[in-house]
């Protein structure tokens, strides 16, 4: 049986709203009177209504979360997991839970990401890793829902962004340093991370006065070893075989070792492997991965500050993009030539 404010009220011989100001922390109700209320409604266990609560606040404290893999890793995916996991201790310390969005379209009775966000009263919405140019999605980056994306800029919208600027300049200058002159690069599939790093990619190649063969520039999904190791077996092939190849993603970049290993080749005596996103088990397999490590518990904590600043205080809180260094690890896959 639920306790109501009622109830407390007659236990401590106190009215209704000097329970309900005690337990909301008043500065007009003494200390002594506010404890006792209090321990009297934990004695009892009182639970707070959120639905009145949120009639009277027009606040639900529930945040939606968007989120989609291609390579259907979900939560296993090491990147956003590690960044869902810092947005979610930081809006958890606010006092907001979070609720993730369906987006299994072939689930009965599914309505758009907006009608969802609306029928759950979502006071904030985190989207990651989607399809960004999805209409379903940019109708909810422009309704009036505060929203928050995660590496993808739309106009009035907050973006919080691993810098993959620096992540690519980083890892080419370490390259270049080391001798390396042959550089393959396997990109992900198109998306605005990936055309970031493609420019940067070739504007520092461009930058040393260094060709890069056509063949030398290969696409492979996202997180696919496989889709890793076919397309490393392809740049094995070539006349003029690369000494270091740069792969979209750390996971992707065992796959390309897998190939390189097979076909009778050393890592890195013979060809040099860099990753990119520093996920932590790739700091105990040997060798230790060349990689950018991004920084998730940043990404994750800055996401959730802003949607929150957006949901509380929205007349004095600026749309902004904001853009988050990572990390050069400096393994043991790649070889210095000079």
């Amino acid at each position: 049986m639920m306790v109501s404010l009622k109830d407390i009220a007659a236990r401590c011989g106190v009215s209704i709203a000097t329970v309900s100001k005690a337990l909301n922390d008043h500065s007009d109700i003494g200390q002594e009177t506010k404890e006792r209320i209090r321990q009297t409604a934990k004695e009892m266990g009182y639970v707070p209504n959120a639905a009145a609560k949120s009639m009277k606040t027009n606040r639900t404290h529930n945040i939606g979360v968007l989120f989609m893999d291609d390579a259907r890793s979900g939560l296993q995916h090491d990147f956003f997991a590690g960044l869902l996991e810092s947005f979610k201790i930081s809006v958890e310390k606010e006092g907001y839970d979070i609720t993730f969005i369906s987006n299994d379209r072939s689930r009965p009775g599914r309505t758009s990401y907006l009608n969802h966000a609306r029928y759950r009263r979502f006071d904030g919405v985190i989207i990651a890793n989607v399809h960004f140019d999805d209409p379903e999605v940019i109708e909810l980056v422009n309704s009036d829902i505060p929203v928050v994306t995660i590496d993808h800029i739309y106009n009035d919208t907050t973006a919080i962004l691993s810098d993959n600027v620096d992540g690519v300049s980083v890892l080419v200058d370490y390259a270049v340093k080391n001798g390396h002159k042959k550089i393959a690069f396997i990109h992900g599939v198109d998306s605005s991370v990936t055309k970031s790093r493609m420019v940067t990619f070739n504007k520092k190649m461009e930058e040393y006065g260094i060709d890069i063969p056509d063949e030398y520039i290969m696409e492979s999904p996202y997180r696919d070893m496989h889709g890793a190791y076919e397309t490393t077996l392809k740049l094995l092939e070539l006349p003029d075989v690369p000494t270091c190849i740069f792969y979209p993603d750390d996971y992707a970049s065992y796959g390309g070792i897998r190939a390189i290993n097979e076909k009778g080749y050393r890592v890195p005596d013979d060809i040099s492997v860099v990753g990119y996103d520093g996920i932590r088990v790739a700091r105990h397999i040997r060798p230790r991965l060349t990689t950018y490590r991004q920084n998730t518990d940043e990404l994750g904590a800055l996401a959730a500050r802003n949607l929150i600043d957006l949901i509380e205080r929205p007349n004095t809180t600026l749309i902004k993009q904001v853009v988050v260094k990572g990390k050069l690890l400096e393994g043991d896959t790649l070889k210095k030539l000079n």
